[in-house]
């Protein structure tokens, strides 16, 4: 306790006023890695964060091999390397189990961590203030400062709430890069808003001690049930954090016609009483409360730009549809962001922002759009049901499966759009076997 009061120790008050040349709204991982990589490149940049890190934050904790690539280039493998590491999935659905290793991959490594975002986000936080950033914990940024920033004028900066001394602070800046997350109310202050035709999921999560802590695989169950038995569209996890806990979580989605009656508390029980016997999850070995959120899918929200700012991560919808998985994302949306914003102040001028946009619809495009219309079609139980279950039959399906949905596809493999279609197409034209 005195160590976490120490590290949440109330910072000096801060100025009335404040200038530089990136403002960067939230220290999550788009955040964070916004700001060491506009850091490391030598320009002003200060990150606020509402809360003080470390801090809990509601998410699954897997890093899978593309989140792995992010930190190993900021140069955190060494930091990375303390947690927890796992070699692969392990799949469970209608009373079969296949093991899964990480696909190889020229541009990827071939394995994953489970690391807690209060570990996470304040190693990469610790790292961009290392590399030049200036980071304000306890600092809200609660507005823009442009007069016309909700009707598409520029943002300016931010007024920051300075939390730990109540005062407040004109932050004047060149480019905001918004990255406080799935709820982002500075973005919906500049006009951003959800497309509601994409898909989007709901997780909630909760952390047990298990003597299977250390596993080598991360565990998805593809055949979530309520009390009754009935499979319900969507995925259960247990992810192995090596330090004598476990993640454990379901998520959901939006296409499934009944979603907003489920209550998802009670799913979270039914799955728990679900898991296998070994990893000992009950209310003995139950740690914390289950917490949840909502996950902006498939570039969901937008406009992503403005005359001088950008929306990464969460904030811009950048969460994958095909799993949810939203670590990575932010990682490679904060980058990208980072490299516009250095062209943008470095000559390129400020209508170069818009190419931030192209670059998105370039790299995730065609993906996020077939992973939405394979979303909407998981949706329905029965077909969900079918798909599965005919799918575990098949350890070659599943491989080529968790390539395309945990987007591991070689650049010299055929498009992903193409490769997920055909993939449906067979799933869906086979009659299983046996459902159990």
């Amino acid at each position: 306790m005195a160590n976490e009061q120490a590290e949440h120790a109330p910072h000096p008050p801060r100025p009335s006023s404040y200038q530089c040349d990136v403002l960067i709204v939230g220290a999550g991982p788009s955040g964070g890695a916004a700001a060491y990589w506009l850091a490391k490149s030598g320009l002003d940049v200060l990150c606020v964060e509402k809360k003080h890190l470390p801090r809990e934050k509601t998410c699954g904790d897997g890093l899978t091999p593309r989140s792995v690539r992010q930190l190993y280039e900021m140069g955190l493998r060494e930091k990375l390397g303390e947690h927890h590491r796992y070699e692969g999935l392990r799949a469970l659905a209608f009373g079969r189990e296949l093991t899964m290793a990480w696909p190889s991959h020229p541009d990827y490594p071939s394995h994953g961590y489970v690391v807690t975002r209060h570990d996470l986000d304040k190693m990469v936080a610790d790292h961009a203030e290392a590399a030049g950033a200036t980071i304000w914990q306890g600092a809200e940024a609660i507005a823009p400062l442009g007069a016309h920033a909700a009707t598409g004028g520029p943002a300016e900066g931010a007024l920051i709430k300075n939390h730990d001394h109540g005062s407040t602070t004109e932050v004047r800046a060149k480019i905001v890069i918004v990255a406080d997350g799935a709820n982002s109310r500075f973005g919906r202050a500049l006009g951003a808003t959800r497309n509601r035709a994409v898909p989007h999921g709901l997780a909630i999560r909760g952390y047990y001690s298990s003597p299977r802590h250390a596993d080598n695989y991360i565990e998805s169950h593809l055949d979530i049930r309520d009390r009754d038995g009935a499979v319900v569209p969507g995925y259960g996890w247990i992810f192995p954090l090596g330090d004598g806990r476990v993640n454990v979580g379901i998520g959901l989605l939006s296409t499934f016609d009944r979603w907003k009656q489920v209550n998802t508390t009670k799913l979270m029980s039914s799955f728990v009483d679900y898991a296998p016997a070994s990893w000992c999850l009950n209310e003995s070995t139950q740690l914390s409360a289950p917490t949840g959120g909502r996950l902006p899918m498939g570039l969901s929200v937008g406009p992503r730009t403005g005359p001088d700012y950008l929306l990464v991560g969460d904030a811009g919808g950048s969460i994958n549809p095909f799993n949810g998985e939203g670590i990575a994302y932010g990682y490679e949306t904060g980058r990208l962001g980072a490299t516009v914003v250095h062209e943008v102040l470095n000559g390129a001028g400020f209508a170069h922002l818009d190419s931030y946009e192209s670059e998105l619809d370039r790299r995730y495009g065609l993906y996020y759009k077939t992973a939405s219309k394979f979303m909407g079609v998981m949706g329905h139980p029965e077909i969900m049901r079918r798909l599965v279950s005919t799918g575990m039959h098949s350890q070659t399906i599943m491989e080529w499966l968790l390539r395309i949905m945990s987007n591991l596809l070689r650049d010299d493999e055929r498009a992903p759009a193409e490769l997920a279609y055909k993939a449906l197409a067979a799933l869906a034209q086979r009659r299983p076997e046996r459902v159990s």
